[in-house]
């Protein structure tokens, strides 16, 4: 629950999923004491991401909302449609398969929200579908595996 807080780089962006509404509220109390543009993000179902299966409650420095899927212009899942897994594995081989684009809908999409306020957070000005789907272009296109990739090979 520390790290995004005591991250030593001290990004002036952070957008940080959380698993509870009372942790959002201390990591917003926090937040607000620094100089950072952030987004806090809180699926009401208790996952610390946008999951699409439900109201999330999105808490940045420009404001605090809760919104449904459709905000992000996509559609409401199933959480059965977005099993991660049941190994470490297992979660890094959906995650290989959506950078390739391979993903399930539901997979992409979850990602795409995700990305989508991630930029949003960089961006404030801009539009959350706009962000959505700048976020769809960088997979489709391959940029997105292509970052990740120059990721894993900082030394």
């Amino acid at each position: 629950m520390l790290g995004p807080l005591v991250n030593p780089a001290q990004p002036l962006y952070q957008s940080v999923g959380v698993f509870s509404l009372k942790l959002a509220r201390l990591y917003q109390f926090i937040h607000e004491q620094s100089n950072k543009k952030y987004s806090i993000i809180h699926t009401i179902d208790g996952y610390d991401e946008v999951s699409l299966t439900g109201p999330v409650k999105l808490i940045s420095n420009m404001q605090e909302h809760l919104v449904e899927p459709s905000y992000f212009g996509l559609h409401k899942y199933n959480q059965l449609d977005i099993v991660g897994g049941d190994t470490i594995a297992d979660a890094a081989e959906i995650f290989m398969k959506v950078l390739d684009n391979e993903g399930t809908t539901a997979q992409n999409d979850v990602v795409l929200a995700n990305a989508g306020l991630a930029i949003q957070c960089f961006d404030q000005n801009k539009d959350i579908t706009d962000c959505v789907e700048e976020a769809r272009i960088s997979l489709e296109s391959g940029k997105a595996k292509k970052c990740f990739v120059r990721l894993l090979n900082i030394n």
